[in-house]
């Protein structure tokens, strides 16, 4: 009895120590105003402090030799069985939800079930179930009391990631509402719309920033804590699924109704083959916002708010969230494939099925992030299938574009010889795909095997320093031909006018216009180069040069003094000079009468032509009537110089005008 005796009081005094430690701790925590992290700290020491009186009296059994039995042992584990079972089932007849009656109540629970777990533990190290029917039913006991803890923690974990859900407003991140239902915005018209505008498409764009600057928090950081002590709490006790599928079912239904918010339809591939291009077109605009804020802000949230809760717990964060998203992110998907798989050709269907395969293919990147572990391989393979789909429905579309070009066929000639809507339509088309150079010139080269430095390139020639020749891209390839195409159409057009001087004038409207357009776009004059600009600036020059020669040569031949002497002298013939006077003020009127309504849409051309109009027309009139000024009568003069250089200005507006009765004099 020597040991115990000298080892007795030590005993004793270590339990006096340990109480008062316990009574310190249990009024602490009756203190109103601490924080629930203070109140955490006071719940983990007051376990531990039990923990040490347990294992002291362990001690002090051995130590004097006290020999209590297993039927002892099970009978103080049945009475902190019955406590602890007491506290959890309070709360099962109550039906109330301990996290909504205060941190005091939260902390005594989570205690209880800490306490239940440890009595488990001690039983099994008993090895309960070869010693006696007693201690197995105790055992028995201890894991239904566990499970219902367990189903009622389920419960408060589903609660607080309900009723704490943030609410998120799609505004507040990224322009959403901005006409993106208006008919017809932001596509190209077709080739038959006279009133297709200079600027055909307005881009949906993103700046391309990192995830992590749209994190927004999808449930109020006040609950994290608790959140993670019941998910760490469930998956110490082997309830890792029932955990896992509560967060699963909960954030799929928060994803579903931000996907209501963002009011993206459930379309199969039969309504969306259905679709009118006018629907679908604001359909597709919508898809592309969506795809932005749903994957850089949304989507980035989820998985921040899943690594926060099962951070400490391995790939369980990733799992879940892969879990939660997987039905609407494939959601999303499903309508792009459904687009690419219809495949709608036409050329100004292109734009669409270009953004919807750029934005795909810049959110790739955040998307492997994401959905990094196995749990998120369906997902990475469905987006690089689809992103294959839209490229291979963009190039087929793009090569159509030429044959659509080709095929574009007139039987009127366009009022007016100004600048054909097909010209506008084609050059305008072509500004807009110079946005989407490097995603063509990909989508193009086909096989080819190309030096990556130069088939990144936007240049459409790039001298080679290893041969020295110059390498033209594949865009580059397919401008041109459109343009020559364009060219062709156009001269067949031009055939269907009766008047040679209108063809003339309609070839150099159409023609000047391309060369500006191509000469004030910075990347269709990098792509179709400065010699395309100097060659189309001359074949329009010669079209202005075939129209004065055809309108005014005849006309002017009238004033020129051949053929005016009286035959076998020297001396004028005033009747001759008087009938080429006439004639020259009839051909001047009815060139008047048509070509005031022959239009020049280009001031500035209009300008040019008029001068030198002037130049060659007044210039001939005033040197005529000059020189015959002895032989002619005031009354046989119509119009004086200035006259006919005002008229001229009348010309190429566009609203044809008469001489007769308005103009002029008559004497």
């Amino acid at each position: 009895m020597g040991d115990c005796e000298t080892t007795f009081p030590v005993l004793v005094e270590e339990e006096k120590l340990i109480a008062a430690a316990q009574q310190i701790v249990k009024a602490l925590q009756n203190k109103k105003d601490l924080t629930h992290d203070a109140r955490k700290i006071l719940a983990d020491l007051g376990s531990q402090l039990s923990s040490i009186t347990k294992v002291d009296e362990e001690k002090h059994d051995k130590l004097c030799g006290t020999e209590n039995t297993i039927e002892k042992k099970f009978s103080e584990l049945e009475e902190q069985l019955n406590i602890v079972q007491n506290k959890v089932m309070r709360w099962e007849v109550d039906e109330s939800l301990i996290w909504d009656c205060g941190q005091e109540y939260r902390d005594d629970y989570l205690r209880s079930v800490d306490e239940a777990q440890k009595i488990i533990q001690r039983l099994e190290s008993l090895n309960v179930d070869k010693i006696s029917k007693e201690g197995n039913e105790l055992l028995c006991r201890a894991h239904e009391v566990v499970q219902v803890a367990m189903h009622q923690l389920e419960e408060e974990f589903k609660h607080l990631l309900v009723q704490n859900k943030q609410h998120f407003e799609p505004d507040q991140h990224m322009s959403f509402r901005s006409n993106e239902d208006d008919e017809g915005e932001g596509s190209i018209a077709s080739f038959g719309d006279d009133s297709v505008e200079d600027s055909v498409v307005q881009r949906d764009s993103l700046s391309r920033r990192s995830s992590e600057e749209f994190v927004v928090e999808l449930v109020h950081p006040d609950v994290i804590p608790d959140l993670r002590c019941i998910a760490n709490l469930m998956f110490n006790s082997n309830y890792s699924r029932e955990c896992s599928q509560a967060f699963i079912n909960v954030r799929k239904d928060a994803l579903d109704d931000f996907l209501f918010i963002l009011e993206v339809d459930k379309l199969s591939i039969d309504d969306v083959r259905k679709m009118e291009w006018n629907s679908l077109n604001s359909k597709i605009r919508r898809w592309i916002r969506c795809m932005k804020i749903f994957v850089r802000v949304y989507l980035a949230s989820e998985k921040c708010l899943s690594d926060l809760i099962f951070g400490e717990l391995d790939s369980v964060g990733s799992l879940c969230f892969a879990e939660s998203s997987k039905a609407s992110i494939l959601h999303l998907l499903k309508f792009a494939e459904s687009v690419a798989i219809i495949g709608p050709h036409q050329p100004e269907k292109l734009i669409r099925i270009l953004d919807m395969y750029e934005v795909l293919s810049d959110l790739i990147p955040d998307i492997d992030v994401m959905y990094s572990d196995d749990a998120g391989l369906c997902i990475r393979i469905e987006c690089q299938e689809i992103l294959r789909s839209l490229a291979g429905c963009a190039r087929t579309t793009f090569l159509e574009f030429e044959s659509a070009v080709a095929s574009s066929v007139s039987a009127n000639p366009f009022r007016g010889g100004g600048i054909h809507h097909l010209t506008r339509y084609i050059m305008n088309y072509m500004k807009t795909l110079t946005d989407y150079s490097k995603i063509l010139n990909e989508l193009l080269k086909g096989d080819e095997e190309e030096d990556s430095s130069v088939a990144n390139s936007l240049d459409s020639r790039e001298e080679d320093n290893i041969n020295g020749s110059y390498y033209v891209s594949p865009l580059a390839r397919y401008f041109r031909s459109f343009t020559s195409i364009l060219e062709c159409n156009l001269d067949d057009k031009s055939k269907l006018y009766k008047d040679e001087s209108l063809g003339h004038l309609f070839l150099m409207n159409n023609i000047h216009y391309m060369a500006e357009k191509v000469k004030n776009s910075h990347d269709l004059r990098t792509i179709l180069g400065d010699d395309w600009i100097r060659k189309h600036n001359w074949r329009f020059q010669q079209h202005a040069m075939n129209y004065e020669r055809a309108t005014w040569s005849s006309i002017l031949s009238l004033l020129r003094e051949e053929g005016i002497q009286n035959p076998g002298s020297n001396s004028i013939s005033k009747t001759l000079l008087k009938e080429r006077l006439q004639s020259f003020y009839v051909a001047f009127d009815e060139v008047y009468k048509s070509q005031t309504g022959w239009l020049i849409p280009d001031s500035q051309l209009r300008d040019d032509l008029h001068i030198s109009l002037s130049l060659k027309v007044i210039q001939a009139y005033r040197t005529f009537v000059g020189r015959h000024s002895n032989h002619i009568s005031d009354k046989h003069i119509k119009y004086s110089a200035d006259d006919l250089e005002n008229f001229l200005l009348d010309l190429f507006e566009g609203s044809p005008r008469s001489l007769h009765g308005s103009h002029g004099k008559m004497r």
